[in-house]
């Protein structure tokens, strides 16, 4: 026993030695830490989005934050070390679109993964072109336009095929089926291997899925917008497609850090988010209240119980939070190692039900393009 505590105080002292001093090796140690901020050494786990077969990272890296829609583009150089540590860590899914920016996620994205092709999953978008204006507000997912934004993303990504290629939103001057089939025939000449829909309705789904399978659904799920509840889940299960939440963390909110006194930058997206108005930050706390309840028992942080959460419901969900910072990648990794017994998600369930999340997730003219 003696024995035994002698080499645990010396992994320990290890541990912290590397840590503090920074050892590009730290990594590699068996010894956890787990703290309300971090948990090193997660061992990344595997998913398969439904019965696709591909295989990725049980968390993947939102990437458009990074350059759009959260604020001003981050420090590109600080970008690409943060991907290309999300992928020394096990992340092996990494999200973006055409529209991000526009372009520069997508040439951000394929600069960083440049020297680990092959070894990660790319994910990428199409179905938005600039109106008269040049603002990317306008629809456009005719056969011939996805095949000449394929073609742009390829370059820019610097890969010479697209692994999940997802329709942003659903055009409906565009029949769904022409739109699968635009990309079975991207998929026949080798420049896309799977298809995947974002945001789309379960009539659509399985209007296109008839044409090409889907290899993935994406859409927003978390504690406070559980919706695909409804009927999404059921039907993905159905016909074996995998499913991508975004913004799992609730565009920030679920990470405890946002409150009614926060400030975004004016050109941060959740300013014209109804549920980010002052009014429903502060109703919305008590989720935080809940998250924060469950994160003390767990010895966690109230993200990793949401991400966890999200992680518990299905095993062909993965979740792709976001962020710019490595000690919140770090952060999110470690809700893989936290586990909920089946009376503690009922009493999740449960306890979550009785809050009404107060505000709308998009404003008006955006909520309009989702579930079609």
């Amino acid at each position: 026993m003696k024995h035994k505590d002698q080499e645990y105080k010396k992994r320990y002292l290890n541990f912290i030695v590397n840590y503090f001093l920074g050892f590009p090796g730290r990594e590699l140690f068996s010894f956890a830490f787990n703290s309300k901020h971090m948990t090193m050494n997660t061992k990344m786990q595997k998913r398969k989005l439904g019965k696709s077969g591909i295989e990725v990272s049980a968390l993947g890296l939102g990437c458009m934050g990074m350059s759009s829609g959260l604020g001003p583009a981050a420090d590109k150089k600080e970008m690409i070390t943060l991907i290309r540590k999300a992928v020394e860590k096990g992340i092996t899914f990494f999200d973006t679109a055409e529209v991000y920016g526009p372009f520069i996620n997508e040439e951000l994205v394929g600069e960083a993964l440049e020297p680990f092709k092959g070894q990660v999953v790319f994910a990428t978008k199409f179905g938005w072109k600039p109106n008269a204006e040049g603002k990317w507000s306008e629809l456009d997912s005719r056969p011939e336009h996805i095949k000449e934004v394929a073609e742009a993303s390829l370059k820019r990504l610097r890969v010479d095929a697209i692994d999940l290629f997802y329709q942003h939103r659903v055009d409906l001057d565009v029949p769904i089926e022409d739109v699968a089939g635009a990309v079975k025939d991207l998929i026949k000449e080798g420049k896309v291997k799977y298809f995947g829909l974002s945001e789309a309705g379960v009539k659509t789904i399985r209007k296109a899925h008839a044409v090409q399978p889907i290899a993935a659904l994406q859409s927003e799920y978390s504690l406070w917008w559980r919706q695909p509840e409804e009927e999404l889940l059921s039907t993905l299960e159905e016909l074996g497609i995998g499913f991508v939440p975004f913004s799992p963390l609730g565009k920030g909110f679920l990470t405890g850090k946002i409150d009614e006194n926060t400030k975004f930058d004016s050109s941060d997206f959740r300013n014209v988010v109804p549920r980010f108005s002052p009014e429903a930050r502060k109703a919305n706390q008590s989720m935080i209240d809940l998250l924060t309840k469950i994160a003390a028992q767990k010895n966690a942080t109230p993200a990793q119980v949401a991400l966890a959460w999200l992680l518990a419901q299905k095993p062909w969900i993965v979740p792709i939070p976001g962020t710019t910072k490595l000690h919140r990648l770090e952060e999110n990794m470690g809700s893989i190692d936290i586990k909920f017994t089946t009376d503690e998600l009922r009493e999740i369930d449960d306890a979550s039900s009785q809050i009404k999340v107060q505000g709308e997730r998009y404003p008006e003219q955006f909520q309009k393009l989702v579930g079609r």
